[in-house]
């Protein structure tokens, strides 16, 4: 959608530069200015452009939030509509490996989760939704992949445990981010596949 963005705006400059270079016609009387034109591929191209902002306003967000937990830098990336569109895996976000095994310090978050999170930071944090609640875990679950842990079981265990610390840093206060650690651990973590999960695994910190 951005290329759709850029072109409009671009257009509306080639507009404005062909009637600065004519602004006569031919018989020597002033040109009127294509004010509607202009004003309409303006618009267009803010109109296409303004959700690649918020995509990028809001991957700076969750991209701050997970350096800190980390304690190194990291880039979070939200999945855009077109790589949404032709995805068909189940997984809520991933973190790619490199050659030698090692995670890299970037992770990309599925569109609906990125959706979830967006409107996670939108509210109090008081009473967020189990959709809301998944998306913050799976941020901390990336953000622990990003860490260098490579074990899904030890990556999902480590998440629980700080789930808590990721929903302080997104702005929750410190009794709503345990609460939110405890419905992930209670509602959501006996489900996950086997894999996933761990009999060692004690469940969010106090």
């Amino acid at each position: 959608m951005h290329w759709l963005g850029l072109l409009s705006l671009a257009s509306a400059g080639l507009v404005v530069a062909r009637w600065m270079l004519a602004r006569t016609d031919a018989l020597g009387r002033p040109r009127a200015f294509p004010t509607l034109w202009v004003v309409l591929l303006v618009l267009l191209g803010l109109g296409a452009l303004t959700p690649l902002a918020l995509r990028v306003r809001l991957e700076d967000r969750l991209s701050d939030a997970a350096s800190a937990l980390v304690g190194a830098e990291v880039r979070v990336h939200c999945q855009p509509f077109g790589g949404a569109f032709v995805d068909a895996g189940a997984e809520l976000g991933y973190v790619r490996f490199g050659p030698d095994g090692v995670p890299e310090r970037a992770t990309l978050i599925k569109r609906e989760q990125c959706r979830d999170l967006s409107s996670y930071l939108r509210s109090d944090k008081e009473e967020p939704s189990l959709e809301q609640v998944v998306a913050v875990h799976t941020l901390t679950h990336e953000a622990m992949h990003m860490s260098g842990v490579t074990s899904e079981s030890e990556t999902e265990c480590l998440a629980v445990m700080r789930d808590a610390e990721m929903s302080r840093l997104l702005g929750a206060s410190s009794t709503a981010a345990a609460r939110l650690a405890s419905t992930y651990w209670e509602q959501h973590y006996p489900r996950m596949p086997v894999g996933y999960r761990s009999e060692n695994c004690a469940g969010p910190l106090p």
